[in-house]
């Protein structure tokens, strides 16, 4: 498969900081990959950095075969960033539209009202839409070009839970017809459920690249889950071997660890007060918690 987006060795830094630590990333053609990390690591500077808004201080950046800000490489891209800006006393209808026409090969104009599930509010003023069809609407513009590859930061914040299905549902089926999405996101159910390759970004470096079931196979962590009885308490679990973490919420408590047979000996063997004790395999929140903690 071709490549479609190549990063060699790009930094970018700011005030002296650098943002972006010497990132080296290939994408290949029809990839769903979602660009994970904590606040700050990096995501958002990298995604901006390929779509040509910012320069990168050191590396290169290749997008189509050329450079991002080349007319015809701008032409076939699509970008559905975390601020809406939308133009006053224009309608959903005659923005879109609009839109449209900065393209070559843009949309049907029909069906991009469609896809966004914004026909019942085409004829509203875009300033006037809540945060979630603000949000609909900026993917409306990102999809108006008709892309070969979609940039979506944080695309679903704000959307309630049927826009967000149906968000999802679109995306689908834009990747099964062969486009590159590149997608950042805080809900990595979300990640788990729609990329076929995950990247962790953390303080600025490329800290994991693989298949979900890779990145969560890969950190060897197991939780267990249990209800704390009253007579339990955080210091009673301090001191047992192989817990990675404790997480408590309420009574509920979670131990992450890659070794959980040990962990569960340990704690019966202190006839520690719980029940409903489970034991699964590590998700991808858990695996993404492990390494960013590295």
């Amino acid at each position: 498969m071709k490549p479609i987006i190549e990063l060699d060795h790009v930094s970018k830094e700011f005030k002296g900081k650098r943002a972006v630590d010497d990132v080296s990333l290939t994408i290949e053609e029809g990839s769903v990959v979602a660009l994970l990390g904590p606040n700050g690591a990096g995501k958002t500077t990298t995604v901006s950095m390929t779509l040509g808004l910012l320069q990168p201080t050191d590396g290169t950046i290749r997008l189509l075969g050329g450079k991002p800000q080349d007319r015809d490489v701008r032409d076939r891209i699509g970008a559905m960033l975390q601020d809406v800006n939308v133009i006053e006393g224009l309608t959903v209808l005659e923005t879109i539209d609009l839109f449209r026409h900065y393209y070559s090969r843009p949309l049907d104009l029909a069906k991009l009202l469609q896809v966004s599930g914004l026909e019942a509010e085409r004829n509203k003023r875009a300033s006037s839409l809540s945060g979630g069809q603000k949000r609909r609407l900026g993917f409306a513009l990102a999809l108006a070009g008709d892309p070969s590859v979609l940039f979506l930061d944080e695309p679903t914040v704000g959307m309630d839970v049927t826009a967000r299905q149906h968000f999802w549902d679109t995306v689908r089926g834009m990747a099964a017809g062969g486009r590159t999405i590149i997608l950042t996101t805080h809900y990595l159910e979300e990640a788990d459920s729609i990329a076929d390759r995950i990247v962790v970004i953390n303080k600025g470096k490329l800290i994991a690249d693989g298949t979900p079931a890779e990145i969560k196979a890969s950190t060897h962590q197991k939780t267990i889950q249990f209800t704390a009885g009253p007579d339990l308490t955080a210091e009673m679990l301090e001191g047992i071997p192989m817990i990675t973490s404790v997480t408590w919420s309420g009574r509920k408590v979670k131990i992450i660890s890659p070794n959980t047979d040990q962990v569960i000996s340990a704690m019966v063997q202190k006839q520690l007060d719980m029940k409903d004790i489970e034991i699964h395999a590590g998700g991808l929140e858990d695996a993404f918690q492990f390494l960013v903690q590295q």
